[in-house]
């Protein structure tokens, strides 16, 4: 049987860092990681943890090096080095750059590269203005061929209503669908 490998990539949502590792080794029961980090994930240190120390565990579940910069994830298209990525977490601001073609870290290229060759691309949001500012990127990256998203919930309406989050023990679920070219529904559960 062959393996299949997946780019798993973090962008800066500190506080869903812990999650996303647990979602991570998850998949790598099942997947080849390949761990990229935007440069801000890579080298922020924050009350969250270390830059280091997420560094290590990252590198610990993948058994390879992050990939950080943009020069070192744009062949990851052009030469197959996956079957698809996943953004976990992807905050507002990189679905804003991705919805709007602006490739300036190492997860955008990461992307950029893997659309390129229509390789699905996973996003997990985790966002504060989900729905604010940031739901008409949202919007347009629903309507993009090759893009799927975690299954979403408010996560707390009352004090922050206009945030979503991913419900990402769904992320295998939503990563098999996606290989096979649907998005897991409900979307927004």
């Amino acid at each position: 049987m062959t393996v299949s490998t997946l780019v798993f990539a973090m962008c800066g949502s500190f506080c869903t860092f812990d999650n996303a590792l647990t979602e991570m080794k998850k998949l790598r029961e099942r997947f080849e990681l390949i761990p990229v980090m935007s440069e801000t994930a890579y080298s922020t240190d924050t009350r969250f943890g270390t830059a280091e120390s997420f560094r290590r565990r990252v590198e610990e579940i993948c058994g390879r090096k992050i990939i950080h910069t943009i020069a070192g994830a744009e062949p990851i298209g052009p030469k197959r080095m996956a079957d698809g990525v996943v953004v976990m977490p992807c905050t507002g601001n990189t679905a804003a750059k991705l919805a709007n073609a602006v490739t300036d870290t190492a997860v955008t290229m990461a992307v950029k590269s893997a659309l390129r060759v229509s390789m699905p691309i996973v996003l997990s949001l985790a966002t504060n203005d989900a729905l604010g500012a940031s739901f008409k990127n949202i919007g347009t990256l629903m309507n993009t061929k090759h893009i799927y998203f975690v299954p979403m919930r408010q996560d707390d309406p009352e004090k922050k209503p206009t945030s979503l989050v991913a419900h990402f023990d769904l992320l295998p679920e939503t990563v098999e669908a996606a290989l096979q070219g649907r998005q897991l529904q409900p979307v927004f559960r």
